[in-house]
């Protein structure tokens, strides 16, 4: 039961990083933060290709130790 538990987390990790490098490549990020909602400027989406947060969640995300 262990290791299937693993071999899920694994999978997902796996699928959760080619999505974001799916993202990174097409240039841009996500118009709306994807933990508030709120919009995230068009020049930081453009600037940061790949980012998915704004600038206040994307801090706290990392304050978190979470990268």
């Amino acid at each position: 039961m262990f290791d299937r538990a693993q071999e899920l987390e694994q999978r997902q990790r796996e699928e959760a990083l080619a999505r974001q490098a799916a993202q990174q490549q097409s240039g841009t990020g996500l118009s709306h933060c994807q933990d508030c909602g709120e919009s995230i400027p068009e020049k930081r989406r453009l600037c940061v290709a790949g980012y998915t947060r704004c600038i206040d969640c994307q801090n706290e995300y990392e304050e978190r130790g979470a990268r």
